[in-house]
């Protein structure tokens, strides 16, 4: 698909979740064009429906009227099964609380993604992949570390690079420093730019971190249901 064309297309998006007795709309209407390449950041205050909007983008619900393109694909016509083959052969994820899992060593947290199938390499061409990925993010000597003999910023780049080894089109990040300090912050803000430069990877970033959003190409709030592109 050409780039000009938009790597993300979301048309009209409502989400509304029933209740007994009320109907809640989080989103009403919402409109989004994400070249391929680019940065984005969603801004907006807690419940406003940020955290939905991604999961709509990242193929893990379905809106409740509207239509996602990414790629070309209409993702809302997605079996369960074509959405999870989508998610892991062509998206990576970032969570604020990163879901490493404790048992398993940092070298293993980003191999996980390959445990879900589907992928046509070598195992050891994978594992090559990820070592490399955790030397650009400065894990080189944690390999072998579990969760919790590191620091939270650096639970956040083995996520990061979790998130880059399948090599996908388009991240999703979710909060993803904010339960970090000022200075971790600045440092990941850093990372995701650079991991955009390097790869060209589209990235879509929900913070309340108006630092963090500063540093992405676009920046829109998300407020009463509505998506608004703010000007610098």
């Amino acid at each position: 698909m050409e780039s000009d064309a938009g790597l993300i297309e979301a048309t009209g998006l409502s989400k509304v979740y029933e209740m007994p007795g009320e109907s809640l709309r989080v989103l009403a209407g919402v409109d989004l064009r994400v070249r391929a390449g680019e940065t984005v950041a969603v801004v907006g205050p807690s419940g406003s429906g940020k955290t939905t909007l991604l999961n709509l983008l990242g193929a893990l619900d379905h809106p409740t009227s509207g239509t996602i393109t990414i790629g070309g694909r209409d993702i809302g016509g997605f079996s369960r099964e074509e959405a999870a083959a989508f998610r892991n052969r062509s998206l990576g994820f970032i969570f604020q609380h990163h879901h490493l899992l404790p048992q398993c060593s940092v070298l293993e947290n980003v191999l996980v993604p390959r445990l879900a199938g589907g992928w046509e390499e070598a195992p050891g061409e994978t594992e090559e992949r990820a070592r490399s990925l955790l030397g650009e993010v400065g894990l080189q000597d944690r390999l072998g570390h579990f969760p919790y003999q590191i620091s939270g910023g650096e639970r956040l780049r083995t996520a990061v690079a979790r998130a880059l080894v399948n090599r996908p089109g388009l991240v999703l990040a979710d909060e993803p420093t904010g339960s970090l300090d000022a200075g971790t912050t600045g440092r990941i803000a850093d990372l995701l730019v650079e991991m955009n430069r390097k790869t060209g990877v589209t990235l879509v970033v929900v913070t309340h971190n108006a630092g963090l959003a500063e540093r992405m190409d676009s920046y829109y709030e998300l407020r009463n249901g509505k998506l608004e592109r703010k000007e610098r």
